[in-house]
């Protein structure tokens, strides 16, 4: 499979490698509503920070994932940094404890 490489629509950054983000999970029936292209970073940044079923119930808009609080301040960051760099995601704190329950 070829490589897409663009803007990232949450980011904004331009030539970075993209991925296909359902804004509604699959898993919770969006196999096929609409997608957004995203860089690799800010697809695993939302995915590290919230379940399928949080992404499902509020933030299902590239509008609302950019005015989330805890994107916001990752965008931000993202922003500064090069298309090439490889960046280290890790699953949120609040996120791991949802998920031993």
């Amino acid at each position: 499979m070829k490589k897409r490489v663009g803007q990232c629509e949450l980011c904004e950054r331009q030539d970075v490698e993209l991925t296909i983000h359902h804004l509604t999970p699959k898993e919770e029936g969006g196999t096929f509503l609409p997608t957004v292209q995203l860089c690799i970073p800010c697809h695993k940044q939302i995915h590290a920070l919230y379940t399928n079923k949080e992404i499902c119930e509020r933030l299902t808009s590239i509008e609302r994932l950019r005015d989330d609080e805890e994107l916001k301040r990752f965008i931000k960051w993202i922003r500064k940094q090069p298309s090439t760099s490889l960046i280290r995601i890790k699953k949120s704190n609040e996120r791991k404890r949802k998920s031993k329950r």
